[in-house]
């Protein structure tokens, strides 16, 4: 293969490649979206707890623990979705790698990388999923009464 020639097949994979690039900067503006939501509710969580510590009206505490319970459902449904969208990016680095390792050694290895490709995507449908339970999660406890006692 001449010079010509391996720099336009390199230029193909580049342009192959900018796709899995894209997505990459779209999972990591849904990764600050998370890790966002993940320090307010972690912020909120610490408030309570201070709050409960202190508290001496049994029903305020039993308010503040089922205020806590949600949270601690955001938390883990956020942990989750971090995770799933992690290793979803992770994949989609791996497709990248691929891609040129496949051009560079001359190796048919588009079984495997549509393979990472399909995976990465599941794990992202799974990390959105897990999103939504969260939005949701948070939407449905909005109104436990709990304003007033925080700001007594």
């Amino acid at each position: 293969m001449d010079q010509t020639t391996a720099i336009e097949a390199i230029a193909g994979v580049i342009q192959l490649a900018v796709a899995p690039v894209f997505l990459l900067a779209g999972i990591a503006g849904m990764l600050n979206v998370l890790t966002s939501r993940l320090g307010r509710v972690v912020d909120r969580f610490r408030k309570i707890e201070t709050k409960m510590v202190g508290e001496a009206h049994d029903e305020h505490v039993a308010v503040l623990q089922k205020e806590t319970q949600g949270l601690w459902q955001r938390i883990q449904l956020i942990n989750w979705a971090i995770r799933t969208f992690v290793l979803g990016a992770l994949l989609i680095s791996l497709v990248i790698v691929a891609l040129f390792c496949g051009e560079l050694v001359a190796i048919d290895l588009s079984t495997m990388i549509a393979t990472f490709f399909v995976i990465a995507m599941c794990f992202i449908i799974v990390g959105l999923v897990l999103f939504l339970f969260e939005v949701s999660t948070a939407t449905k406890h909005i109104n436990s009464g709990i304003s007033g006692i925080l700001q007594e």
